[in-house]
């Protein structure tokens, strides 16, 4: 059953191009900056995920930037033309962006009155937000109502999970979320951060481990702990182009969850890969809530 209206999301929710092709989801393309030059991120099609780690490996300092409010103009209104529309935004506790896309609604709102455009904080990113996109669209492919596909999200978006650590700190004390100090003192000490988003829908440090073989068992234990019954859900595993260690964590979470119907792995995007560096892995899953 066709549902009359459009469901649409960001590329920061890292939906692999080839799932929002075949579902037919528009994306908003979200941008970043690498050696100077302003990309967007098209959620694997060009693989340019590869050349970011490459580049930062050998240096780079990539950032990200706000999508202004013209653009999301731009994204929004041709579908509003034609019928309603549903966003589901990445958390707007991880940027000012999301101002914008609240400007974007409130003028197009006044330009087409007779149209709902509701937009749903997903307080997620990455695979999380994915994993909550897919879901609204299962539904949204069954026919559901707007408003119905909309509270889903709503009632869900604190159970989508990320467990994730890092291979270099360096990275995260560039983005300020550790001290130059602890950055320092934990490459020394082979500490790794265990790190989550919380249910205020931020990125934050949950623990530390020492050693990554430490780490990993932990991202399994996590995630054993907290996605409840593991019966058809499905666990992604982002990587920051370190596809052997994805595998075997891969392996270590069919041996611990044997249930699962599907563990994907893919590489993580741009934009999360621009402040978590090359060595990224995580384990992302719809289950309890957050513990945080």
């Amino acid at each position: 059953m066709a549902s009359n209206y459009v469901l649409m999301s960001d590329s920061d929710s890292d939906l692999p191009h080839e799932i929002a092709k075949e579902r037919n989801i528009p994306i908003v393309r979200m941008p970043y900056n690498l050696d100077g030059a302003e990309l967007y991120d098209d959620n694997g099609a060009s693989g340019a995920e590869k050349a970011l780690f490459d580049r930062m490996r050998a240096g780079a300092k990539p950032f990200t930037s706000l999508l202004p409010t013209a653009a999301y103009l731009e994204y929004f209104e041709p579908h509003l033309k034609r019928g309603d529309l549903l966003f589901l935004a990445f958390s707007s506790q991880m940027s000012a962006t999301f101002q914008n896309v609240l400007e974007a609604q409130k003028e197009l709102a006044a330009r087409y009155p007779e149209r709902k455009f509701v937009v749903v904080d997903t307080m997620s990113i990455s695979a999380p937000q994915s994993l909550l996109v897919i879901g609204a669209h299962d539904l949204y492919r069954r026919g559901a109502s707007l408003e119905e596909v909309a509270q889903w999200v709503l009632d869900n978006r604190l159970n989508a999970q990320a467990w994730f650590t890092v291979g270099d700190l360096a990275y995260l004390r560039r983005g300020g979320r550790v001290s130059a100090t602890s950055a320092i003192m934990g490459t020394m000490l082979d500490i790794k951060p265990i790190l989550i988003i919380t249910r205020a829908g931020k990125l934050e440090a949950h623990s530390k481990v020492q050693g990554r073989k430490k780490a990993l068992k932990t991202l399994v234990d996590r995630t054993a702990e907290n996605i409840g019954d593991p019966a058809g859900k499905t666990v992604v595993i982002l990587h920051g182009d370190v596809r052997d260690e994805a595998e075997i964590l891969k392996t270590q979470l069919k041996n611990r969850l044997p249930g699962l119907q599907e563990i994907r792995i893919q590489m993580i995007g741009p934009v999360i890969g621009a402040h978590a560096g090359p060595g990224t892995l995580a384990s992302c899953f719809i289950g309890r809530e957050r513990p945080v």
